[in-house]
């Protein structure tokens, strides 16, 4: 099995893992936060819910970006993670958006609130640990195939676990201070969480869809590596971009004038493996050959050293 697929078999697997996870935890808490009139972990169980939204979308985005380039797409379908990213950051904000409206109507209503039954503190205790540790594996899995939809999954459920641990507090001050409104408090709190980590996510997306990179050290190691190899010099109009996993890098270097065509080749496929050696999940390296000394007009796109830190 080759890489892309191993890739895309562990999203599909992680996926269903946390789609059946969340799914049981927001079943959980929303019928809890009804039951026990807790408006904070009923919040608490609709942030889950979005997260069963969002493995199901990840599922699909699987399946897409498994697909192998075609005319109308040479590059592949891998870019369809970052998409997914950002359809998924709006889905919590929309999320977010509707707890704060509730928590504020709740606030103002000026109704008298009744204190929430005691087995919300154990729905939020459990949640809190399976929660726990569905954000470990699902980073520790984004992690191991460089997938940003998954690595964002887990970020957005660490948060859940501050938000669970948040209404927890809350419910235990509830409690302790006789003080229902609290729980209203609370999950406002949750949803100015919630809306936070929503952002974040939509801006770290940008990166990748801006034909970006999230490590900028990777400039570092390129110029580098070209260093390295005998015969080229003055890196220049260097641009890297992220696939999905992989980076797609382009760059030109000079050489003698008077080398050979074979020679000029074979200094362009030096610096290819030097690169390679130094940037991990590289997929293409495109290295354009030019005659040392030669005037070069500035050029729109890439950098060279002197934009280096």
């Amino acid at each position: 099995m080759d890489q892309t697929a191993t890739r895309n078999r562990i999203i599909t697997r992680t996926s269903w893992i946390s789609t059946f996870g969340n799914l049981l935890l927001s079943v959980a808490k929303i019928a809890t936060g009804l039951w026990a009139g807790s408006l904070a972990v009923l919040g608490d169980g609709i942030d889950s819910a979005t997260d069963v939204v969002i493995s199901i979308v990840m599922i699909f985005t699987a399946r897409i970006i498994s697909r192998p380039p075609d005319r109308r797409y040479s590059y592949g379908y891998e870019k369809a993670e970052g998409i997914a990213t950002k359809i998924l950051s709006m889905v919590i904000f929309y999320a977010g958006i509707q707890m704060l409206v509730s928590s504020i109507q709740a606030l103002c209503s000026g109704e008298v609130r009744e204190m929430p039954g005691t087995i919300a503190v154990w729905v939020t205790v459990f949640s809190i640990a399976g929660k726990l540790l569905l954000a470990l594996y699902q980073y520790r899995q984004g992690k191991r195939v460089n997938s940003s939809l998954l690595t964002a999954n887990a970020v957005n459920m660490r948060n859940d676990v501050l938000i669970s641990a948040g209404v927890l507090i809350g419910l235990l001050f509830t409690f302790v201070l006789k003080l229902p409104v609290l729980d209203a408090v609370t999950g406002l709190v949750v949803s100015v969480m919630i809306l936070k980590s929503a952002v974040s996510i939509f801006l770290e997306s940008n990166v990748e869809l801006m034909d970006g990179v999230q490590d900028v050290s990777i400039y570092d190691k390129i110029f580098k590596a070209i260093e390295e190899v005998p015969g080229a010099s003055n890196p220049h109009r260097v641009r890297s971009r992220q696939i999905g996993s992989m980076y797609m890098i382009a760059l030109d270097v000079e050489a003698e004038g008077t080398i050979t065509l074979n020679e000029a080749h074979n200094i362009a496929n030096a610096v290819e493996a030097s690169i390679k050696r130094s940037v991990e999940n590289v997929y293409d390296i495109v290295v354009h050959v030019e005659p040392a000394g030669k005037q070069h007009e500035k050029e729109k796109f890439g950098i060279g050293p002197e934009l280096l830190p």
